[in-house]
């Protein structure tokens, strides 16, 4: 009697048990949130599907061994892949001993933050300013000149800039081995994915150097890892952990963004992620609106508004570190140089608004559109009238001095003058020359469809052609023309046409300064916008530029429209190396960090071969095995929980990451600014994970050819050699990102023979 209790009760065990994971693969199957705690909630290491592991009918005690045995391998594991990271990356991290690459522009940031000398670069400041934080906390003083790639550092103290990189870089696979192991709760798929990073030469390469990539990459992978975790306490809302995640996910994204605007692109995938989650809440129908509401609000505050108050708050600080005048001047108006220390208009005093008989600079807004300006010497045969030469000069110089003038030579006036208004006519008399700033019904030299300007006449006569009429951009009739505030523009009153900086450089007869023309398309655009800078006239009240220094928001936003002008301003030039997108998954072509003959250092940046190659072929396997699932889930084909487990792991959290790889790299397809291999590095860390989940349920599914144990068997084989290929072909390419001394790859006796795989491989 005792037995046949003994033997119901373990049925009634099992019964329940069986029944409990059915509700289980029935809830997940759905895509519903599931009444009893969330599998993914559970700590990595815990029931993973590394180890079969039956709960039926299995002690207690035996349960919490097995944890244990996973938390000692996870630990283990993650201190491997942390030892491995950091070794490869800082190994060798002080050669060579000179400016690499792009060391030359962002050293040379770094320096700027040091000294508090204002400069102008494309990107947002978050990244030079790290930089130079490293440089100045490990005794970098600043002094060095950063001019080449090539120049020695000698005996300034670089190491801690290339080193903080470094430590960044490092965290990269560490990154990626957390992450898919909180996704797939498989260590094999985080080890393989974090083998892949470790072992890349590309990787290990683009971290050594005082670049901006390690930076942007380690908020990027760390946004992407706080996302995961903050998803993971869904069930434990508004606690302190679940509130963790989420500031430190804003936090991260905020950070992404500060260095490069392709931030952008992770900040994209965590709201559509974020979005997704909030319409599941929306429609778990045992919460209230309120608090559907709560959640909604939490994550603006997170994910919205602390994000964009720390993005701001880097600009605040940016803009009180770099308060020196610096070569980065000329890319900002007038009215942002007055708050710059040193440069001639800070603290000055000039009469606030225009009037005639007034000595002026007036100064193009685009980027780098420089100031009208004139010199005696002529246009050359050939190229439209054989007239004084006027351009646009990006430096001050005593030849950027205008005199105003009335349209009508005889009508002067003595007395207070009068001031000038939108819609006055008036002549400009270039100071140097005396000559009238004409222009007239003759080609460009360089822009062909507008009108040649020239300096004409002498003495301010000339004719009906150098008159032209004052427009106050957004102004009205009879506004006044505002110094350093007021957008003008001039148009040309016998042909229609507008004063323009076409931003074109000319040819060695006009000393390579910038072309000015006159355009006869009207549109309003800062080629054709000017502001007057200078202003002299004794015999108006002067009033200190102090009063029109612009307040933060609106350097804010000139900060950001000269950024964006400036990153569409990067064209390919000729003769330019250009990458295109689809180069970069097949690693068709690399850059050379530094060296180019057999007599120097070479380093250069190019992907482990087999890891690159490996990431494409998964993708398209990725594909095939998603919609082999796929079809089996939606015909209920009988499958066990394990492989109904895999099949969702391959759906969602492995379409989690095809999502950051295609948000990270197909946009590049759209760009038409100048392109580099160096652009696809985030998108391969999330191929680089995708390979990992991948790989690691197809391993797994060696039981669908071979029963146990050869299915386990063949499955350790498998990863075995994996591990293998990747070992091997990093140890074959290593010279590239350690460094490379004598023959090239195809001469004799060199280090690489035989290893230039691809014709546009240039080691």
């Amino acid at each position: 009697m005792a037995k046949e209790e003994c033997i119901t009760q373990w049925n009634t065990t099992e019964d329940t048990s069986t029944l409990r994971n059915r509700k289980t693969v029935s809830t997940s199957q759905n895509q519903s949130i599931p009444s009893s705690k969330d599998r993914s909630s559970q700590t990595p290491g815990h029931l993973s599907e590394d180890d079969t592991q039956s709960s039926n009918g299995t002690s207690a005690k035996f349960v919490a061994g097995g944890n244990v045995n996973n938390e000692s391998k996870s630990r283990v594991l993650l201190m491997l892949v942390v030892g491995l990271s950091f070794s490869t990356r800082l190994y060798k991290i002080t050669e060579p001993p000179h400016v690499c690459w792009d060391e030359t522009h962002f050293g040379k940031m770094g320096s700027y933050y040091i000294n508090r000398t204002f400069f102008f670069d494309v990107h947002p400041p978050l990244g030079k300013m790290l930089i130079g934080l490293a440089g100045y906390m490990t005794g970098y003083d600043g002094t060095f000149p950063f001019v080449k790639p090539g120049d020695k550092y000698e005996h300034h103290n670089y190491w801690g800039m290339r080193g903080f990189c470094a430590v960044l870089g490092s965290s990269l696979p560490v990154f990626a081995y957390i992450i898919v192991l909180e996704l797939s709760q498989s260590h094999t798929a985080a080890f393989i994915a974090a083998t892949l990073l470790i072992f890349d030469t590309g990787c290990i390469t683009i971290s050594q150097y005082i670049l901006l990539d390690p930076i942007l990459m380690f908020f990027i992978m760390a946004a992407v890892l706080s996302m995961v975790k903050f998803k993971q306490q869904r069930y434990r809302s508004f606690t302190a952990s679940w509130w963790f995640w989420l500031i430190l996910t804003g936090v991260n994204l905020a950070g992404a963004l500060g260095v490069k605007f392709v931030g952008l692109f992770v900040i994209l995938l965590v709201g559509l992620n974020t979005a997704w989650d909030l319409w599941i809440l929306f429609g778990d129908l045992s919460l209230s609106l309120v608090e559907i509401a709560k959640h909604f609000v939490a994550r603006v505050a997170g994910l919205i508004l602390l994000p964009l108050l720390l993005y701001v708050t880097v600009f605040a600080v940016h803009f009180v570190v770099l308060n020196k005048s610096g070569p980065g001047d000329g890319f900002f108006s007038s009215a942002f140089q007055s708050r710059l220390i040193g440069n001639n208009l800070h603290n000055a005093s000039m009469p606030e608004y225009l009037a005639y008989g007034s000595t002026i600079t007036i100064k193009n807004l685009r980027i780098a559109g420089g100031y009208l300006h004139s010199h005696w010497h002529l246009y050359p045969e050939g190229v439209g009238a054989r007239q004084q030469q006027v351009t646009a000069y990006l430096h001050k110089d005593y030849n950027n001095l205008w005199l105003v003038h009335r349209a009508d030579l005889n009508n002067s006036r003595s007395g207070t003058p009068d001031l000038i208004r939108h819609g006055d006519i008036i002549r400009l008399e270039h100071k140097e020359t005396t000559r009238n700033l004409h222009a007239h019904i003759h080609e460009a030299p360089l822009t062909k469809k507008h009108f040649q300007v020239t300096g004409y006449g002498i003495n301010g006569t000339g004719d009906l052609n150098d008159l032209w009429q004052v427009e106050v951009c957004g102004g009205r009739k009879g506004d006044l023309v505002k110094v350093l505030r007021s957008k003008v523009r001039f148009v040309h009153r016998a042909t229609g046409c507008v004063l323009y900086s076409s931003g074109k450089t000319l040819p060695k007869w006009g000393w390579e300064q910038v072309e000015v023309t006159c355009s006869p398309y009207l549109k309003e655009t800062p080629s054709s916008q000017w502001n007057i800078e200078d202003h002299i006239n004794p015999k108006l009240p002067n009033i200190s530029l102090s009063v029109l220094k612009p307040h933060f928001l609106e350097i804010l936003l000139e900060s950001h429209i000269v950024m964006i002008r400036g990153n569409s301003g990067l064209k390919p030039k000729d003769n330019e190396m250009n990458s295109k997108p689809w180069h970069w998954p097949i690693n068709y072509q690399g850059l050379r960090f530094s060296g180019v003959n057999d007599t120097e250092f070479r380093v250069y940046l190019l992907g482990n071969p087999v890891v690159w190659w490996m990431n494409v072929i998964t993708l398209g396997l990725y594909l095939i095995m998603v919609a082999v699932a796929s079809v089996a889930l939606q015909r209920r084909f009988s499958l066990s929980q394990t492989r109904i487990e895999h099949s969702l792991v391959l759906k969602r959290e492995g379409g989690l990451l095809l999502l950051g790889w295609l948000l990270h790299y197909a946009p590049f397809f759209t760009m038409g600014r100048v392109l580099y291999y160096h652009h696809y590095f985030p998108a391969m860390l999330f191929s680089s994970m995708l390979t990992g989940i991948t790989l690691d349920v197809l391993l797994k599914s060696t039981d669908l050819l071979l029963r146990p144990p050869y299915s386990s068997w063949l499955q350790r084989v498998g990863l075995l050699v994996l591990l293998f290929g990747v070992l091997y072909s990093f140890y074959l390419f290593h010279p590239l990102s350690y460094g490379m001394t004598g023959p090239l790859a195809h001469e004799p006796g060199s280090t690489m023979a035989g290893l230039k795989w691809m014709d546009t491989w240039e080691f």
